[in-house]
């Protein structure tokens, strides 16, 4: 039965994916932003469960290889989606392309070092790449949610998505020079590319 929870919690994400679009940047109510928080944090936590589980009991599936990682980048997008079309932070478009090229193209990279066999784990800049950008998107739709976007913090979050940005650059070029002792064999979900 363990075994399943990994691949249900994938699909529950993705689920919830369009959900939070809808609440996010379509209803454009104080609840729905709320509740929209709320899905982003429910999602965050499953992800971390979900390689919890996978690492502890040694789960490997083709399911979970393509779509665990895919998920997790489908609601981070979703959520800077939000915030970079939405008002009050309209983060600039430029962040969002940044962020979504190095996603896309980590997942394809990733894709084909499975193919062989291969996982390579998660560096400093890819897990400080997933820290900053959760943190910033978490804060972010939690003061969105509360209506409380003086200035400041529109600024403020404005800066630190700047700082993602380059960070994100960062851990895509990393993850281009991977050398033979960062790789190791197939074994379990590894942490955020």
């Amino acid at each position: 039965m363990i075994r399943f929870v990994p691949n249900a919690l994938t699909i529950f994400r993705i689920l919830l994916t369009p959900v939070f679009l809808i609440l996010a940047m379509f209803v454009h109510t104080q609840t729905a932003l709320y509740w929209a928080w709320i899905i982003f944090v429910v999602a965050a936590i499953t992800d971390w469960l979900d390689g919890l589980i996978a690492r502890r009991h040694n789960i490997i599936t083709n399911f979970g290889k393509i779509w665990d990682p895919l998920a997790d980048k489908i609601i981070v997008l979703a959520a800077l989606a939000a915030l970079t079309w939405s008002a009050p932070f309209k983060l600039h478009w430029f962040i969002f392309a940044v962020i979504s090229i190095r996603e896309i193209a980590v997942t394809i990279m990733r894709e084909i070092y499975i193919r062989r066999q291969i996982v390579v784990a998660a560096d400093k800049w890819g897990k400080l790449k997933t820290v900053l950008q959760m943190v910033g998107i978490i804060l972010c739709l939690g003061f969105w949610a509360i209506g409380y976007t003086p200035v400041h913090i529109i600024l403020g979050s404005k800066v630190w998505f700047w700082i993602v940005a380059l960070v994100t650059v960062l851990s895509g070029i990393n993850y281009l020079y991977i050398d033979k002792n960062k790789a190791k064999p197939l074994t379990a979900k590894e942490g955020s590319l």
